[in-house]
């Protein structure tokens, strides 16, 4: 059993929800672009597929290229500290988002926020793994992972709200504030915990022996890809669902944000949540649950994607989205806990970075700009209602997310035993 570096609960609990609220932040500045793409599209005059690039490729390719050197950073120096600093870069980009006159600004802005907000999430999730012991890890990563719930509603609701009485750019300035002031509080009440459980060696592994362990360990590589197709489901999603509900159903941003805000907020946080308690209750048994949990969410969304995709009718579309929407982020708490297992402690960050650089390019890389692409090649035959078809592409996500954790079940429990510690692994339950 590893030692948590903090005893006192009470300040675990504090830790864990700032950082489930700077995860929050995260998502605001990450997610609102969704809600306000009608009217960037309407004030620049752009195509679906420069949309898709301003929600997706023009973040993550510097949110996904940049984790890595910063998790490097955060396995050898103090995490908080990087932790707040990037925080306050990414809020400082966001404010410039609001402030872009021309599009290609705001696409440059976009690209800056990738940098800011790469370094919280790694940082972040090995700080909580050296608070938590591994029988308490994925119901604190999907506490955590809740800040995602939290920040969609926020961006999707406020962001919704205030576009639709002040404007688009207004939606940026205020997403911007938070950021500043949590960063602050991170930075003065937050310590640098103890780094617990078993080491590589007395130095700091290079990033290639970092990538040679991982490397042999088959369940990580699929968690890895499992989890990049659950992104590329869920941002696919988050970034169109909003437009596809205005133009193919006639809402505005404000009915579409406190919509969102409600199933995803609500709906969500509660999905994501206990997620993570599901997963610990019953890994305890058998750790092969850490997998089994996002593979049924994913499956269970399926049956709901061509109901939501081909009603006319509002009320039938928005209940059957509700349960793909409010399932979409299960997956973290679970896999993000079980890397943070199966990672030896002094390259935790960067296994986690290594899952959020293939979940960024494939997830938030591509996800939105294939709904996009798809989108523009549709309209000449489905004109408005062209998003309608191109989202099925987040249906393929899932049931490919669904097969990935699956396979990385039936390796887990060999992998458990690789660690360098060779701690006990949760015994399987018998058949």
């Amino acid at each position: 059993m590893e030692k948590t570096s903090e005893n006192d609960t009470g300040y675990r609990r504090y830790v864990l929800l700032v950082l489930c609220a700077i995860y929050a932040v995260n998502y605001i500045d990450r997610q609102v672009v969704a809600i306000l793409l009608e009217s960037i599209k309407a004030e620049f005059g752009v195509s679906d597929s420069l949309l898709g690039l301003l929600s997706g490729p023009a973040f993550a390719l510097f949110y996904a290229t940049m984790g890595i050197p910063i998790a490097i950073a955060a396995d050898r120096k103090n995490r908080v500290r990087i932790v707040s600093m990037c925080l306050a870069l990414f809020s400082l980009t966001t404010l410039l988002c609001g402030l872009a006159a021309q599009f290609w600004q705001l696409l440059v802005a976009r690209l800056l926020t990738g940098v800011g907000e790469a370094g919280t999430g790694p940082a972040s999730q090995s700080i909580i793994s050296d608070l938590y012991a591994p029988g308490e890890r994925a119901t604190a990563q999907a506490t955590y992972a809740v800040g995602v719930n939290l920040g969609i509603m926020v961006a999707f609701f406020g962001g919704g709200w205030i576009a639709h009485h002040y404007g688009w750019r207004y939606a940026f300035l205020a997403a911007a504030v938070p950021g500043f002031l949590l960063a602050v509080l991170a930075r003065l009440t937050i310590r640098e915990p103890e780094r617990s459980g078993p080491t590589m060696s007395a130095q700091a592994p290079t990033f290639r022996e970092c990538i040679d362990v991982l490397w042999q360990l088959r369940s990580y590589k699929y968690i890895v890809f499992g989890t990049a197709m659950s992104a590329f489901s869920g941002y696919g999603m988050a970034a169109f669902i909003p437009a596809f509900l205005m133009r193919s159903h006639g809402l505005d941003t404000a009915q579409v944000g406190a919509l969102f805000a409600l199933v995803v907020g609500l709906g969500g946080g509660l999905g994501t949540y206990y997620s993570g308690v599901l997963a610990d209750r019953m890994s305890r048994r058998d750790a092969r649950w850490n997998m089994y949990v996002p593979m049924l969410a994913a499956l269970v969304s399926l049956p709901c994607w061509p109901v939501f995709l081909l009603s006319n009718n509002l009320a039938v579309t928005i209940v059957s989205v509700m349960i793909p929407v409010a399932l979409s982020v299960v997956f973290i708490g679970p896999c993000v806990a079980t890397i943070q297992t199966l990672a030896p402690t002094k390259i935790r960050a960067r296994a986690a970075a290594i899952q959020l650089f293939v979940g960024n390019l494939i997830g938030l890389g591509l996800g939105p700009q294939v709904v996009g692409i798809a989108s523009d090649l549709l309209a000449p035959v489905a004109g408005r209602d062209s998003l309608r078809y191109a989202l099925a592409a987040g249906a393929v996500g899932s049931v490919i997310a669904a097969w990935s954790y699956w396979m990385a079940s039936r390796t887990l429990i060999a992998d458990l035993s690789k660690r360098p510690d060779r701690a006990p692994v949760t015994p399987v339950s018998p058949r």
